[in-house]
Protein backbone atom coordinates (compact mmCIF):
# COMPACT_ATOMS: atom_id res chain seq x y z
CA UNK A 1 0.00 0.00 0.00
CA UNK A 2 1.60 3.45 -0.68
CA UNK A 3 2.32 6.32 1.13
CA UNK A 4 0.49 9.01 -0.62
CA UNK A 5 -3.02 9.17 -2.24
CA UNK A 6 -3.08 10.13 -6.13
CA UNK A 7 -6.10 11.17 -7.82
CA UNK A 8 -7.37 12.61 -11.05
CA UNK A 9 -6.18 10.14 -13.66
CA UNK A 10 -8.82 8.55 -16.37
CA UNK A 11 -9.40 8.26 -20.26
CA UNK A 12 -8.92 11.01 -22.79
CA UNK A 13 -8.86 11.64 -26.21
CA UNK A 14 -5.54 12.83 -27.60
CA UNK A 15 -4.87 16.99 -27.37
CA UNK A 16 -7.09 17.32 -24.30
CA UNK A 17 -5.90 17.97 -20.50
CA UNK A 18 -5.87 15.62 -16.93
CA UNK A 19 -4.99 17.55 -13.38
CA UNK A 20 -3.59 15.12 -11.25
CA UNK A 21 -2.88 15.75 -7.24
CA UNK A 22 -1.40 13.76 -4.85
CA UNK A 23 -1.86 14.49 -1.00
CA UNK A 24 1.78 14.88 0.07
CA UNK A 25 1.95 16.82 3.46
CA UNK A 26 5.06 16.77 5.54
CA UNK A 27 7.15 16.24 2.28
CA UNK A 28 8.49 19.21 1.77
CA UNK A 29 12.31 18.67 0.38
CA UNK A 30 11.71 17.20 -2.57
CA UNK A 31 8.45 15.71 -4.41
CA UNK A 32 7.82 14.55 -7.84
CA UNK A 33 5.84 12.70 -10.57
CA UNK A 34 7.01 9.30 -11.95
CA UNK A 35 5.16 7.03 -14.21
CA UNK A 36 5.10 3.48 -14.89
CA UNK A 37 4.61 2.03 -18.00
CA UNK A 38 5.86 -1.85 -20.12
CA UNK A 39 9.22 0.14 -20.20
CA UNK A 40 9.52 0.43 -16.44
CA UNK A 41 9.28 3.39 -14.35
CA UNK A 42 10.58 6.59 -15.56
CA UNK A 43 10.51 10.58 -14.04
CA UNK A 44 8.44 13.07 -15.44
CA UNK A 45 8.63 15.91 -13.39
CA UNK A 46 9.80 16.85 -9.63
CA UNK A 47 9.73 20.14 -7.53
CA UNK A 48 11.81 21.01 -4.54
CA UNK A 49 11.49 23.14 -1.71
CA UNK A 50 12.88 26.20 -3.37
CA UNK A 51 10.91 26.27 -5.98
CA UNK A 52 13.17 24.71 -8.88
CA UNK A 53 11.07 22.31 -11.34
CA UNK A 54 12.99 19.38 -13.81
CA UNK A 55 10.66 17.87 -16.27
CA UNK A 56 11.20 14.95 -18.56
CA UNK A 57 12.14 16.21 -21.67
CA UNK A 58 9.03 14.28 -23.25
CA UNK A 59 6.30 16.47 -21.49
CA UNK A 60 8.43 20.34 -21.30
CA UNK A 61 6.05 22.39 -22.40
CA UNK A 62 2.90 20.48 -21.72
CA UNK A 63 2.72 19.31 -17.92
CA UNK A 64 3.32 21.46 -15.07
CA UNK A 65 4.20 20.56 -11.57
CA UNK A 66 3.24 22.96 -8.58
CA UNK A 67 2.15 23.07 -5.28
CA UNK A 68 -0.50 24.17 -2.90
CA UNK A 69 0.84 26.31 0.08
CA UNK A 70 -2.05 25.72 2.55
CA UNK A 71 -2.22 22.43 2.78
CA UNK A 72 1.02 20.58 0.53
CA UNK A 73 -1.67 19.00 -2.31
CA UNK A 74 1.03 18.58 -5.53
CA UNK A 75 -0.50 18.73 -8.85
CA UNK A 76 0.31 17.62 -12.62
CA UNK A 77 -1.41 19.50 -14.65
CA UNK A 78 -1.02 17.64 -17.79
CA UNK A 79 -2.12 19.12 -21.38
CA UNK A 80 -1.74 18.31 -25.26
CA UNK A 81 -1.92 14.50 -23.90
CA UNK A 82 -0.63 12.28 -26.37
CA UNK A 83 -0.91 8.06 -26.14
CA UNK A 84 2.27 7.98 -25.17
CA UNK A 85 1.84 9.70 -22.10
CA UNK A 86 -0.49 6.71 -21.12
CA UNK A 87 0.47 4.75 -17.40
CA UNK A 88 0.07 4.48 -13.94
CA UNK A 89 1.30 7.61 -12.88
CA UNK A 90 3.01 8.03 -8.90
CA UNK A 91 3.71 10.77 -6.61
CA UNK A 92 6.91 10.11 -4.61
CA UNK A 93 8.71 11.98 -2.27
CA UNK A 94 12.98 12.21 -1.43
CA UNK A 95 14.98 13.72 1.35
CA UNK A 96 18.06 12.78 -0.13
CA UNK A 97 20.06 16.17 -1.57
CA UNK A 98 19.86 16.21 -5.64
CA UNK A 99 17.18 13.95 -5.37
CA UNK A 100 14.95 16.25 -7.49
CA UNK A 101 17.35 17.45 -9.98
CA UNK A 102 18.70 13.53 -10.65
CA UNK A 103 15.00 12.97 -11.10
CA UNK A 104 15.74 9.06 -10.67
CA UNK A 105 13.35 6.41 -8.95
CA UNK A 106 16.94 4.80 -6.72
CA UNK A 107 16.39 8.52 -4.99
CA UNK A 108 13.26 8.78 -3.83
CA UNK A 109 11.95 6.74 -0.47
CA UNK A 110 8.04 7.43 -0.28
CA UNK A 111 5.86 6.64 -2.50
CA UNK A 112 1.79 6.20 -4.00
CA UNK A 113 -0.02 3.76 -5.45
CA UNK A 114 -0.64 5.80 -8.85
CA UNK A 115 -3.30 6.89 -10.73
CA UNK A 116 -4.49 5.12 -14.16
CA UNK A 117 -3.98 7.86 -17.29
CA UNK A 118 -4.70 6.19 -20.72
CA UNK A 119 -4.65 8.80 -23.93
CA UNK A 120 -5.82 7.35 -27.18
CA UNK A 121 -5.76 8.59 -30.18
Amino acid sequence: QGLFAESGGGSVQAGESLRLSCAASGHDYCVGWFRRRAEGREGVATLDNVGNTKYADSVKGRFAISRDNGDGTLHLQMNNLKPEDSGVYICAAAVIGGACARMREIYFAYWGEGTLVNVSS
